[in-house]
């Protein structure tokens, strides 16, 4: 038997933009314990997840997302 393909739990749509600005976004993609979620959570595609980790870095940089949860 075949399994059901998940639904992803976050939504990025193709228009919202992966900027270390925009923290309402960024913060969806965040695991409780401060990890980035995978792909299959997010619903992103290769490209946009490597995006969302470039950003999330530059966030945690400028001390705008915590580190650790």
């Amino acid at each position: 038997m075949k399994r059901a393909p998940r639904k992803p739990t976050v939504i990025v749509h193709k228009t919202d933009t992966l900027d270390y600005k925009n923290l309402e976004l960024l913060a969806k993609c965040i695991g409780p314990q401060g990890q980035i979620l995978s792909r299959r959570r997010t619903g992103l595609t290769t490209k946009r997840q490597r995006e969302l980790k470039q950003a999330l870095k530059r966030a945690r940089h400028l001390s705008l997302l915590p580190f650790v949860g």
